[in-house]
């Protein structure tokens, strides 16, 4: 494939072989068979798989958390030799019980130079070049420089940003703008690992409807019309609680007194509006966000992200197409399938998406629609229509911004008004939204048909 055949070892010149570190994969690397090149092509020609993989190969971690740390230590011991790793956080008393290369002195300090600095200390011959910073404080440059990226990320938005960003790289008249991209990711007993070749595989964009359900909603839905049993929480929480206790005293989500007053009134507001589990947990859960880490779990994806590198790097075997699952909760239990393209995707497809509306509903109320479009993940959207539209009069007119403070109340008599007012059919709409690392146009549609 495309990927294979970019980082292919045999593509580059080198002078020796030195022998891989590791014996088992020196035996995988260095012997004809299924697995290997034809046993025709040995001895292989320079610089061989094992010599590519140590002095040539340039890969890119980014996170050094639970899963970074243990992905940057496979790294190291499966041969790469030159790993960068970017990690914008730093060390807390709450990451030692699973992110093994920090110990208690480390305690507030930089986490990629922390970790960059043990992997050097423990695997001598390694470099590990860390970067404490943003992922978007590197240009594209940076990136064009890396033959493998690797993701050991706890963060949509930044997920979202990098895999736009490769897929913007994509030159089609140089192979080696193509970055392939390896994505981890856990969530208690569960995780996924996934190999992205932007503009050839779906992006990580085409898929955001597989995540898990957000738990923070919009107002006029948990005020109004709760419908989940996270709205009647989220009612207690952030309608209730002010309310009753005032503003400046703040739910403490580790108080059991606190949880217990919320789950009392979420289920008391469930049982009104005919909504059925509300529990403990889950009130916990959405007050404080929690998404638990299991170090075990990290362990299992970690590897399985490092053999992807390891197959791209050295063409030793077929790399994942493109997604696997991971359940540990019951058992073990894994999935494997091809994830397809959307054709609709706002990244890699390339397409405006057709969004139908009412002609009585309201623009504020299309705002709170784009809010629970589960495969868009938008917080807070401004919307204007698109410079490119027909009517030179509405060409880049805002409908509303969010920000700043002046163009949000200059725009914000527009949320009152119908969508047949100001909408005609076909018309263009650009979104933006801080968690968006792309341009979303949107083509109306009238429920019913046009509006005359």
């Amino acid at each position: 494939m495309a990927a294979a055949a970019m980082v292919a070892p045999s593509s580059i010149a080198g002078p020796s072989r030195p022998r891989h570190p590791n014996p088992h994969i020196r035996k995988l690397l260095t012997r004809p068979g299924p697995y290997c090149d034809s046993p025709t092509s040995y001895p292989p020609a320079d610089p061989s798989p094992s010599h590519f993989l140590t002095t040539q190969c340039k890969i890119l971690v980014i996170g050094a958390g639970g899963l970074g740390c243990e992905i940057l230590c496979n790294l190291a011991l499966s041969g790469f030799r030159d790993i960068h790793v970017i990690d914008m956080d730093t060390i807390d008393v709450s990451n030692l019980n699973r992110q093994f290369l920090f110990r208690e002195k480390d305690v507030g300090q930089s986490k990629a130079e922390t970790a960059a600095a043990f992997v050097m200390k423990r695997c001598p011959g390694v470099t590990v070049t860390p970067y404490h910073g943003k992922i978007q404080d590197k240009g594209d440059d940076y990136y064009l420089s890396f033959d493998v990226i690797v993701c050991g990320l706890d963060s949509v938005d930044a997920r979202r940003w990098i895999s736009a960003t490769l897929v913007n790289l994509v030159d089609d008249e140089n192979p080696k703008s193509l970055k392939p991209l390896i994505d981890g990711g856990t969530e208690g007993f569960k995780g996924q690992a996934r190999v992205i070749l932007p503009t050839i595989t779906s992006c990580y964009e085409c898929s955001l409807d597989m995540l898990t359900r957000q738990t923070t909603f919009p107002i006029c839905t948990i005020a109004n019309t709760p419908r989940l049993p996270e709205h009647c929480i989220e009612w207690a929480s952030v309608l209730e609680w002010p309310k009753v206790h005032g503003e400046g005293k703040k739910v403490d989500g580790d108080d059991p007194e606190h949880i217990s007053w919320l789950l009392s009134r979420a289920q008391e507001r469930a049982k009104e509006h005919g909504i059925t589990g509300v529990t403990w947990e889950l009130t916990q859960g959405v007050v404080k966000n929690i998404i638990p880490a299991i170090a075990s779990t990290n362990a299992v994806i970690a590897a399985a992200c490092t053999q992807e590198a390891l197959k791209i790097a050295t063409g030793c075997n077929p790399f994942l197409n493109n997604y696997t699952m991971y359940t540990g909760n019951e058992g073990v239990y894994t999935y494997t399938f091809e994830h397809q393209k959307r054709a609709e995707c706002p990244v890699c497809g390339g397409e405006a998406r057709s969004f139908p509306v009412k002609a009585e509903e309201t623009v504020g109320d299309v705002v709170e629609r784009l809010k629970e479009v589960q495969d868009l993940q938008i917080k807070r959207p401004s919307l204007a229509f698109s410079g490119d539209a027909s009517d030179a009069g509405k060409a880049g007119k805002p409908l509303y911004f969010q920000a700043p403070k002046q163009l949000e109340e200059a725009t914000r008599p527009n949320l009152e008004r119908k969508c047949a007012e100001v909408f005609e059919e076909g018309d263009e709409v650009d979104v933006t939204d801080a968690g968006l690392p792309f341009q979303l146009t949107l083509v109306i549609t009238f429920e019913g048909g046009s509006v005359a």
